[in-house]
């Protein structure tokens, strides 16, 4: 299908919209991005681009972007979160796609550089979507409606799109995880690696950002009082320290940083059953929010987007295309979103099992250093560019 002078609607600025914009532009199309916040923010924390990330960065035309942008990670450090020792470490390569480290605004920032000509209207809150008709429409706050040919919803955990498709959503349960992110100096020199330390129901991430002048830090602990969903909800930096009391190695001092610091609840949502109608579908976080606990939330909504606008270019219409765009993707993003459930599972090791399976990963890393990173090779290695 010719894409030139097809007009659509995407609903969200995050790396879902921004993304699938940038790939629909490329073939021709008209695309107006509807935000509801007052620009592309400035917001965020750390982000981690695997290959199969980075591939549709790439093929976006923003390649040397991210690599200026990002720091290319050299490995992946588990770390016994007691001690601060190493129990295995984890060699990335460094040729090809790679691993990269980025700030979430400088991945905003290069996405939104691939959108030559994209229309945006910011401050835009959509509160209504229309299907029916030959086109769907949206309404925004103040009562101004527009139409396209196709709307496609980027718009997150609460998408407007998603309830618009008539869907019934089980309703999301908290896990009984919080998170928290923060942002520190960064020692000059440090290791362009993400060290993560795991102790008993917790474990924190950290790694180098912005030409090694930030770090980032996520830490996770399992508890029975439960957070607001959403990652902009202030805290105090005393509970962190609080959460992560006995860690050894840098972690007090990474912690004793902190000034400012976000909690969010983990909750876990269905995959959505059906993520398209005739002239609509979803991507990112609206089809298949997942856990942080495999660092693809991102990475899956630069597939989507790519997939969508492929699919989009070679079927011989809408309907047809967003069939084969759900059909491509549903199995993989579910298993996907399961690998990230299992995960948080095993930082959260205690007492006699956690030393055992440290005692197993650094066995295991001495006979078969590679054997974690190929375990996950079809994560990391599913290029959607070349299929």
């Amino acid at each position: 299908m010719q894409l030139a002078g097809l007009e659509v609607i995407v609903i969200g600025g995050g790396v879902a919209g921004l993304a699938v914009s940038a790939a629909l532009l490329q073939r021709g199309a008209s695309v107006i991005l509807v935000e509801q916040a007052g620009g592309f923010l400035e917001v965020g924390a750390g982000l981690q681009i695997s290959p199969n990330g980075a591939c549709v960065i790439a093929a976006l035309g923003q390649g040397e972007a991210l690599d200026a942008a990002a720091l290319r990670s050299r490995a992946v450090v588990l770390r016994d979160g007691t001690r601060g020792a190493a129990v295995l470490r984890l060699d990335l390569p460094q040729t090809g796609p790679g691993f990269h480290l980025i700030h979430r605004a400088d991945l905003i920032a290069l996405l939104e550089r691939a959108c030559t000509g994209l229309e945006t209207r910011f401050a835009a809150h959509v509160t209504d979507v229309s299907l029916s008709g030959p086109r769907p429409s949206v309404t925004i706050a103040g009562g101004e409606t527009l139409s396209a040919d196709l709307v496609l919803g980027a718009d997150g955990l609460h998408s407007v799109l998603r309830d618009a498709l008539a869907q019934k959503r089980a309703k999301p349960f908290f896990t009984g995880q919080v998170a928290w992110r923060a942002l520190i100096p960064c020692d000059p020199g440090a290791r362009l690696e993400a060290h993560v330390f795991m102790g008993p129901g917790r474990h924190l991430v950290s790694y180098p950002l912005r030409e090694g002048k930030l770090r980032n830090i996520v830490a996770v602990e399992e508890r029975k009082d439960w957070a607001q969903e959403g990652w902009n909800h202030p805290d105090n930096p005393a509970h962190l320290r609080a959460a992560l009391a006995g860690f050894g190695g840098p972690v007090p001092d990474w912690l004793a940083q902190v000034e400012k610091v976000w909690l969010w609840g983990l909750f876990r949502h269905e995959v959505a059953q059906r993520w398209h109608a005739d002239r609509a579908a979803l991507l990112g976080d609206a089809a298949h929010p997942t856990l942080p606990f495999m660092a693809q939330g991102a990475n899956m909504a630069l597939e989507d987007a790519f997939v969508l606008a492929r699919r989009l270019e070679s079927e011989a219409d809408i309907p047809t295309a967003l069939a084969a765009y759900q059909a491509a993707r549903k199995t993989r993003v579910a298993q996907v979103v399961e690998a990230a459930n299992r995960n948080a599972r095993n930082y959260h090791l205690r007492p006699p099992l956690a030393q055992i399976a440290h005692l197993a990963l650094r066995l295991g890393g001495r006979v078969f250093p590679d054997a974690p990173l190929r375990k996950f090779g079809w994560i990391y290695d599913h290029d959607v560019t070349r299929t």
